[in-house]
């Protein structure tokens, strides 16, 4: 997985790399985001491995026209997972199935841009 944040501060690209499918990128607004932030599980495993590197973003991911935008997420929690489905503009739903490790770097990551990003709905 990878992330991007856009210029003006309401959006992130996130590219999720799959198992034996193509990468999947999505638009996650910013409140999407800040509402992860606030509910993702912190790791409390000092053991855990970070996951492999996630697919580049480039800037045709931020021109792409099939890149759809997330209209609001469901998580679940699963033992040892988190299932995220994301209900898209103009696609199917999207739903992905994240391990500890990616859940953290999720959470880290989007904690990191959280500065870059507006929170509307503060």
């Amino acid at each position: 997985m990878s992330m991007s944040c856009d210029k003006v501060g309401n959006l992130l690209l996130v590219r999720f790399a799959t198992e034996g499918a193509s990468d999947v990128g999505v638009f996650v607004p910013a409140s999407i985001v800040f509402f992860l932030i606030k509910n993702l599980p912190v790791n409390q495993d000092p053991t855990l491995q970070p996951p492999p590197p996630g697919p580049q973003i480039t800037e045709w991911d931020w021109q792409n026209p099939n890149i759809p935008r997330a209209a609001f997420v469901q998580c679940k929690v699963l033992p040892g997972k988190i299932s995220m489905t994301f209900n898209l503009d103009r696609k199917p739903d999207l739903t992905v199935v994240l391990d500890r490790s990616n859940v953290e770097l999720m959470r880290q990551i989007m904690l990191a841009y959280s500065e870059e990003l507006i929170d509307l709905d503060a």
